[in-house]
């Protein structure tokens, strides 16, 4: 049997690999839509093409990790992200561009939500797996639209051939990967229906950092640039600032196991201010680069905890069995978010100029952090350390020690 560091390694190979497919499509699609001649209403809609197949995908992954290995899940979204390029790569019609971005978005909920479930399986401590895939994503986001943005200079085909390249190559250390055990039958998980998940304190909490995450995502990737470029910003000097948020992820994603033990509360709080603060700030002050800098960093740093820390903590509260069902559901929390917020800012930017529909967004991020307490009353209920004994309850409080398994069982 392999070694979980080689497992580890072969896993964030594949997770660079896919991010770096991943974030050279973010940079190539609407360049290219725009490019060719479609206007900014059909670029939007073939992004949200996107977003959709992947909350829709998600919606099923729960069912389906208990009767598909999440190495095959894995193989088969670094396949489907290659498809994706090669389709835009061949053709500029609008129904491919349709194509591509549905098996895009199906690709990154397959991929993402394997990935994570494959991690804390094979991780003495679920946020420990969990920030490995992270850090791994983040080093792979940033390298991709950097690359694209030189080779788009060259020839607007070559990034998505370099790209669908990456995305193939991903197939091969995630085919080597250990093949765990399929979940067990939801009815022998020893839990809840996976629908009723979210009732649990630690798992809501979970999806309201997942939610603040997605949110943010949405929000860097569409109104932050709209900002800063209404602000006088340059374009070089937006995608600078871009790149530095991207950046500020990973480094709340590497300290995302010290705030883990902190417990939920501090958590929740931590993460959502942190992003909702910085976001609300960016937006006044997006006319001077380096206060709009520190404030994107605040905010990436706050998302970089929420997307670490958030899921695990629910599976921290979860039977063992019941990890791909809570990955699945607080997965769909953040497609949901990145679905969403941009329908919601649409309508602010139709009464309110754009930095000020920011400072709103980042204020309604922030609030569930007011709510923090409530959503962590049940594990403040029990002291730090006292993990259960006997058999597993749904409604137990539980550490993330007392949370460590084999793995492979």
């Amino acid at each position: 049997m392999r070694s979980p560091g080689t497992d580890r390694a072969l896993s964030i190979g594949a997770t660079v690999l896919f991010s770096f497919a991943l974030g050279t499509l973010g940079v190539v699609v609407p360049l290219l839509a725009i490019g060719v001649g479609y206007s900014a209403p059909e670029v939007g809609l073939m992004v949200a093409l996107a977003a959709v197949s992947q909350l829709v995908t998600r919606l099923f992954m729960g069912a389906l990790m208990r009767r598909v290995p999440d190495k095959a899940f894995l193989v088969g979204s670094a396949v489907m992200i290659a498809v994706s390029c090669v389709l835009l790569a061949l053709s500029d019609a609008l129904v491919i561009f349709a194509v591509s971005q549905l098996v895009q978005g199906s690709a990154r909920a397959l991929f993402w939500t394997s990935s994570q479930t494959h991690a804390v399986r094979m991780s003495a401590t679920s946020v420990g797996g969990l920030t490995a895939v992270n850090l791994a994503a983040g080093v792979g986001a940033l390298l991709g639209p950097a690359l694209a943005g030189y080779l788009w200079e060259a020839s607007a085909a070559l990034p998505l051939v370099v790209a669908a390249a990456a995305g193939a190559a991903a197939a091969i250390p995630a085919a080597l990967l250990v093949r765990l055990p399929l979940f067990a039958p939801e009815k022998s998980a020893g839990g809840m229906k996976a629908g009723r998940l979210w009732r649990r304190p630690g798992v809501g909490a979970a999806c309201w950092m997942n939610a603040g995450a997605g949110a943010w995502k949405s929000l860097l990737d569409s109104y932050v640039p709209v900002a800063l470029s209404l602000a006088g910003q340059s374009v070089a000097v937006i995608g600078i600032l871009i790149s530095i948020a991207n950046t500020a992820v990973l480094a709340g994603s590497a300290a995302g196991s010290w705030l883990r033990r902190k417990g939920v509360r501090a958590s929740l709080v931590t993460g959502l201010l942190a992003t909702g603060a910085g976001l609300a700030a960016a937006g006044p002050l997006a006319g001077v680069a380096a206060a709009a800098a520190v404030a994107l960093v605040i905010s990436g740093i706050g998302a970089g905890i929420l997307q670490t820390v958030g899921p695990a903590i629910a599976v921290d509260e979860v039977h063992p069995e019941e990890r791909g069902d809570v990955l699945a559901l607080t997965g769909t929390v953040r497609a949901s978010a990145l679905f969403f917020t941009p329908f919601g800012m649409a309508l602010l930017v139709t009464v309110a100029p754009v930095a000020a529909a920011l400072l709103a967004a980042g204020v309604v991020i922030t609030l569930p952090a007011a709510c923090g307490v409530r959503h962590t009353e049940g594990r403040a209920a029990s002291p730090r350390g006292a993990a259960t004994t006997g058999p597993f309850h749904p409604f137990a409080t539980r550490t993330p020690e007392s949370s460590r398994e084999e793995g492979i069982r």
